[in-house]
């Protein structure tokens, strides 16, 4: 019997694959559970009224951390379910603000792959943005390179 949900395996992928995944909408509780089981309790996250005061960001802003990991949610389930081996390497850069109510999506291209040394497995390299969908605004960009099995010899 063929099993479903599983992700790209690393031989499967090339350079210029490019694809997007489904939406999440960021919410008020996810902020509050992200900021308070991972301890990140800055005022620009608990205060609600820090922004007006000190003329910074106005509305509840979620940490791009949140973001980035609701991404990475998101790649996982869709991508590298059973596949996805270990990630090697992120290199971020964090341009836009994200608020409760704003719903996000990443768009995905492959920019690398090769084959390790040992064993059936690859290195795929990919460029990730994330964007804010309502505004179409890139709020994080990042290259993420990771460790994916490769195709089995055999179905499973």
């Amino acid at each position: 019997m063929k099993t479903v949900g599983i992700g790209f395996y690393w031989n499967d992928l090339k350079v210029g694959d490019r694809f997007r995944t489904l939406n999440r909408t960021i919410t008020e509780p996810d902020i509050v559970n992200f900021i308070g089981v991972t301890g990140m309790l800055e005022t620009l996250f608990t205060d609600l009224s820090f922004g007006q005061e000190h003329g910074v960001i106005k509305g509840r802003v979620a940490p791009a951390a949140l973001v980035y990991t609701m991404i990475e949610g998101l790649l996982c389930q869709a991508t590298m379910q059973t596949t996805g081996l270990a990630l090697l390497e992120i290199e971020k850069k964090v341009l836009n603000p994200v608020f409760a109510g704003d719903t996000i999506h990443a768009e995905v291209e492959v920019t690398a792959v090769r084959q390790t040394s040992k064993g059936n497995r690859g290195i795929v390299t990919t460029q990730n943005n994330v964007i804010v969908s309502a505004r179409d605004k890139v709020a994080i960009t990042y290259r993420a390179v990771r460790m994916m099995a490769g195709r089995p010899d055999h179905p499973a």
